[in-house]
C-alpha cells in the first residue's frame, strides 16, 4: 500500500515519533522503503564555509549527525533507507521533494502549536499537508 515513504525528520522527539510510524508502515508493506529528508533551515555563514571547506549546498557531517539515531534505528529494522540532507526552508523543501519523488505517503511530526503560535509562526506540517499531492500522516 505505502511502498515509498517520505519521512521528514530533523532529530527531535517529534520526528522520532514520526519515524516509529514510518517504520510501522514500512514493515507492514512488502518491498517498501523510507526516504528520510532532513532540511537544515539555517544557511551556513561565510566563516563556516571557509573554515570547513563546505560547498554552499552541502550539509556538513556534524549537522547530519542530528538524524543519525533515526537512521540507525531504521537500518537496524532492515528497512531500505535513503537519506537526503539539504539546506532550505523546511516546508517548501519537503513539499518539493514529496511532489517530485512519486511518494505514496509523507510522515511528519508536529510540535502541536496552539492556534496563535501556528498563525504567527506557521506550521511546517500544516504547510506540507496543504500542498503535497499524496497522503500526509502527521504525528503529534
Amino acid at each position: 500500500m505505502f511502498k515509498r515513504i517520505l519521512l521528514a525528520a530533523e532529530g527531535s522527539n517529534h520526528s522520532k515519533r514520526a519515524m516509529e510510524k514510518a517504520l510501522f508502515l514500512a514493515k507492514n508493506t512488502e518491498e517498501s522503503s523510507i526516504t528520510l529528508i532532513h532540511v537544515v533551515d539555517d544557511i551556513p555563514g561565510r566563516k563556516e564555509i571557509v573554515d570547513k571547506d563546505v560547498k554552499m549546498k552541502e550539509v556538513p557531517e556534524d549537522m547530519k549527525q542530528r538524524t543519525k539515531e533515526i537512521e540507525d534505528v531504521i537500518r537496524k529494522e532492515d528497512v531500505i533507507l535513503y537519506t537526503k540532507h539539504m539546506y532550505g526552508d523546511p516546508g517548501p523543501s519537503i513539499i518539493r521533494e514529496a511532489n517530485s519523488g512519486e511518494y505514496d505517503i509523507v510522515v511528519i511530526g508536529s510540535r502541536g502549536l496552539n492556534p496563535l503560535q501556528e498563525m504567527v509562526l506557521g506550521s511546517v506540517s500544516h504547510k506540507v499537508a496543504k500542498r503535497v499531492n499524496c497522503p500526509v500522516l502527521i504525528i503529534k
